[in-house]
């Protein structure tokens, strides 16, 4: 008897020998054994997946002489010759290689006569797709009104060429890739029946190589087992097909770990010089760092790795992080990209070894936000096993942007909490009776000017030299050079905060009602605050609130907040006191310290 592939040998001949295709048997049995048989069927899915398999068992089930059955006999003369593919009424046809409007006129003139010796006709069109527009136009009608013994089963691998008028007059099945472990078992019972030996290792090599076809691993199984004499193992497969062995692999990237890249370059060239391509190469590494990476996540499962669990490096394990994993995987699979313009393959691979020697020293990301996190920890003392004597606890170094958001939150607390936001929807207020105009508070400035200059101040108490601000010294400096001493207008800031809630501006508001000492210098307006961020966001509106100003004095008026001496000396003493290393921080991320506890 001459030689007879495994694919074919082993070609399924009922619907429980179909692997991985149960939806499709259970509605074919089903349609049998109740009698809804419909006249168009439409099969499409990946090659060798059972395609034509199913078509030709559900021809046998419909013209079985026990039939129509779901368990055709496969003795009778029906079965017989649908299985030999010699039966007259059970008609394959290629539809690569007729394709054109003759090719259909035949099969509608065959039509016309019934059946010679079996139940139904059952036109077998595969690769249905490539047949043109015309012969689809041609089909139409007979596929949708064919007389009741003949049945139509299309077969196709690109459904989407496929017309939809075609389409809607099948029933359409999808078929399914097959999954590793049904393949492998499939590979182990072909080898048993053979009388040939084979390691489980190599089993799941060929069934993931197959990609869910049966009939690629049919195919590349005999040509395994061709040059594997009885046995079949990893090591030969390695050997005769130019594969990298996994030993090979884990050498390298030891090496690579140890920064040995002398050593790693020199095991490539090795490979190389073997014949091993470079596509290969580089598809070998890739799934060795994906197995690693599914290692490290504690997935072992051999039908997925496609090797034992334990092959691999415990080294590589243990010492490349699963980012640091991710980066080699996404490396080679970014150079197998990149070699087909590279100016020479060789160069971009020894470059990307080189890459992979340093490795270990690859920081993500996330690792570099995670160690910032634990400086800013540090910092603020929330690390209690901070011991470092150098580092001034509970400090906070926060950005400009979240500072700003840090005072909108807090002036809207403060505002909530004051008496002039307890309405819900607050109306705008005017000054008291006194100011209920602008021109009723220029004329009353300029009265309470007039009255300062012509009776100067009281001499004031004394007071130490730290509480003195520096409106104050101004005003002493101006006393000596005999000017106009500043004027104190206390009834100016409430006119003022009153003015800006009505604008509806509360931030601005409150941090005015928070100022002290409103003093009157000619067109300048100094106020006192001990408050550094007050001080430093009320800077940022000076320009508005002198606008306000001069509205409500009829003049050009200048703002100019400042800081009390007391509290400015506590801030150059707290700026003395930072840490180098939060100054270096602070320099580092542009951020500023705005609060501690000494």
């Amino acid at each position: 008897m001459s030689y007879e592939v495994t694919a074919t040998r082993r070609r399924p001949q009922r619907f429980e020998d179909l692997v991985g295709q149960e939806f499709v048997t259970a509605t074919l049995k089903n349609a049998i054994q109740t009698g809804r048989i419909a006249h168009a069927y439409l099969f499409s899915g990946p090659r060798g997946c059972g395609k034509t398999s199913s078509a030709r068992i559900l021809a046998k089930s419909l013209n079985c002489e026990k039939g129509p059955t779901v368990l055709p006999c496969g003795e009778c003369t029906a079965c017989r010759e649908i299985a030999k593919g010699s039966s007259l009424d059970v008609i394959e046809i290629d539809g690569a290689s007729n394709t054109s409007v003759n090719d259909i006129r035949q099969i509608k003139d065959e039509v016309l006569f019934p059946p010679n010796s079996c139940r139904y006709k059952i036109y077998i069109i595969d690769e249905v797709h490539m047949l043109s527009v015309s012969a689809f136009n041609a089909l139409l009608k007979t596929i949708e009104e064919p007389p009741p013994y003949v049945i139509f089963i299309f077969a196709t691998t690109e459904l989407h060429k496929v017309p939809a008028t075609i389409k809607s007059r099948c029933q359409q099945f999808h078929f399914r890739l097959v999954a590793v472990e049904q393949i492998k078992e499939l590979l182990a019972a072909a080898a048993a029946e053979i009388n040939i030996q084979a390691e489980d290792e190599a089993l799941y090599w060929i069934a993931r190589e197959s990609t869910g076809s049966i009939r690629d691993a049919y195919t590349l199984f005999d040509q395994v087992a061709s040059f594997s004499g009885g046995t079949i193992t990893y090591d030969k497969i390695s050997n005769k097909l130019g594969l990298t062995s996994i030993d090979t692999l884990n050498a390298l990237c030891e090496n690579c770990i140890d920064g040995h890249a002398d050593t790693a370059i020199d095991l490539l060239d090795s490979l190389l010089q073997n014949g091993i391509s470079i596509e290969q190469f580089i598809s070998d590494i890739a799934d060795y760092l994906r197995s690693i990476l599914l290692i490290s996540a504690g997935i072992v499962r051999e039908s997925l790795l496609g090797q034992a669990a334990d092959r691999y490096s415990q080294k590589v394990l243990s010492t490349w992080k699963p980012v640091q994993i991710e980066r080699a995987l996404s490396l080679f699979l970014n150079l197998y990209r990149d070699i087909r313009y590279s100016l020479d393959p060789r160069y971009e691979t020894e470059l990307t070894v080189f890459r992979l020697c340093s490795l270990s020293g690859y920081v993500s990301a996330s690792e570099v936000k995670a160690a910032i996190d634990a400086a800013r920890n540090m910092l603020i003392g929330n690390t209690p096993s901070v011991k470092s004597a150098n580092i001034v606890p509970q400090v906070s170094i926060r950005s400009a942007e979240t500072e700003k958001q840090s005072l909108i939150q807090n002036v809207q607390a403060e505002y909530t909490q004051s008496p002039i936001s307890r309405c819900e929807k607050p109306e705008p207020r005017m000054p008291t009776a006194s100011f209920s105009t602008f021109e009723t508070m220029r004329s009353l400035v300029a009265e309470k000017e007039q009255s300062d200059r012509k009776q100067p101040l009281p001499d004031a108490p004394a007071a130490p030299a730290e509480s003195v601000t520096a409106v104050q010294t101004n005003q002493k400096a101006a006393e000596a050079a005999g000017q106009s001493q500043p004027v104190m207008i206390a009834d100016l800031q409430e006119a003022a905060v009153q003015e800006l809630m009505g604008k509806g501006e509360a931030g601005p508001a409150m941090m005015l009602a928070r100022t002290t000492e409103w003093l009157l210098d000619g067109d300048i307006v100094h106020v006192t605050t001990d408050s550094a961020l007050s001080c430093t966001q009320l800077q940022k509106e000076a320009a508005r609130i002198a606008q306000l100003l001069s509205e409500m004095l009829g003049r050009n008026i200048r703002f100019e907040p400042v800081l009390t001496e007391e509290k400015r000396m506590m801030e150059q003493q707290k700026k003395t006191d930072i840490p180098i290393q939060a100054q270096i921080l602070c320099s580092l991320f542009k951020g500023s310290i705005i609060g501690g506890i000494q």
